[in-house]
């Protein structure tokens, strides 16, 4: 099978079309045929030598796929050859095949096009986890996510609103900004223009976010904290800011609030298939019908697979990049 792999790791780590045995399927496993592949920053950290694969998993990127089954392991029960599906993997999504535990594999939702439902199970899965079961949010209350025009981002406005949650989000421009609204963000901040803390202050009356989704790390940490409500809680899942941050805990002991990192691509197979079936329980019925849906930027061939990585490093992107064979 053709898979794209890393050639050189490290900074300046290049990606390449490569021909490597097929997958096999274990006594648990779902052979698929990928349709697309979701292309996530965590895959533009392992090209450039930062975020090694778990052991065990492929060497080569892609966290998230689309496609259809195309054999299954002997104590597999619930899928069959020529399902359509998605999963969430360690890695190696990259792949005109890829071998994933039946317990991360989910279906197409209804209404949804095949390549496009790549986009779906990264995003969904994370947003669910961190927003929902860390973050606790619960109907009426604010949610903060920055980085709303990114694939997790797109996901999370959706999400939020149809929980019934005031949404606020940052993006960078008028258009990025609109786009953002549409999606039903209630609050925008062009974070070129505006400070996310007062903005935020001054939608909530002067309270505060009840949940921060925060995708910047370090850079944002002390901002993220001044911007919470009294017993609000701050989600970190990326570092796009940096690793380290200079907090000062009168705020955080002022607000009460709680300060939670989180990993999805570490976690133990049974985490990863409890937070797969939640989100399956959850999530897929809002796909279904309507209110959240996926947003594809580009569809790039598999063969340009580093230049859909400069375009999701560039910050042009609007939702997800998708790769496909």
């Amino acid at each position: 099978m053709r898979a794209v792999t890393i050639s050189g790791p490290g900074p300046s780590g290049k990606l390449s079309v490569s021909s490597l045995n097929p997958p096999i399927a274990g006594q648990r496993d779902v052979v698929i045929t990928v349709a697309a592949a979701g292309v996530n920053r965590a895959d533009l950290l392992q090209r450039a030598g930062y975020y090694p694969p778990p052991a065990g998993a492929p060497d080569w990127p892609g966290l998230e796929i689309s496609g259809t089954v195309r054999r299954v392991g002997p104590g597999v029960s619930r899928w069959r050859a020529g399902d359509r599906v998605t999963a969430l993997l360690e890695g190696g999504g990259y792949a005109e095949e890829v071998v994933v535990r039946e317990s991360q594999v989910l279906p197409v939702p209804d209404g949804v096009d095949l390549v496009d439902a790549a986009a779906l199970p990264e995003a969904a899965c994370t947003v669910w986890n961190n927003v929902v079961d860390v973050g606790r949010l619960q109907p009426g209350e604010w949610v903060l996510v920055h980085g709303g025009s990114g694939g997790i981002g797109t996901i999370a406005i959706q999400i939020a609103r149809a929980l019934g949650a005031h949404v606020a989000t940052t993006a960078g421009g008028p258009e990025r900004t609109a786009r953002c609204a549409a999606l039903g963000a209630d609050l925008v901040i062009d974070h070129r223009e505006q400070d996310f803390v007062d903005e935020v202050r001054r939608a909530t009356d002067g309270r505060g976010a009840d949940v921060v989704l925060d995708l910047l790390g370090g850079g944002a940490l002390g901002d993220n904290v001044r911007a919470l409500a009294r017993g609000g809680r701050l989600v970190v899942i990326g570092m796009q800011q940096g690793r380290r941050g200079e907090l000062d805990l009168s705020d955080l002991l002022a607000r009460r609030g709680t300060v939670t990192g989180t990993l999805l691509r570490s976690r133990p197979a049974d985490e990863k298939a409890r937070i797969v079936a939640d989100t399956e329980q959850h999530v897929w019925p809002l796909v279904a019908d309507g209110r959240v849906r996926p947003v594809v930027h580009a569809r790039i061939p598999f063969a340009e697979a580093q230049s859909a990585h400069e375009l999701l490093e560039s910050g042009e992107a609007f939702g997800k990049v998708l790769l496909v064979p």
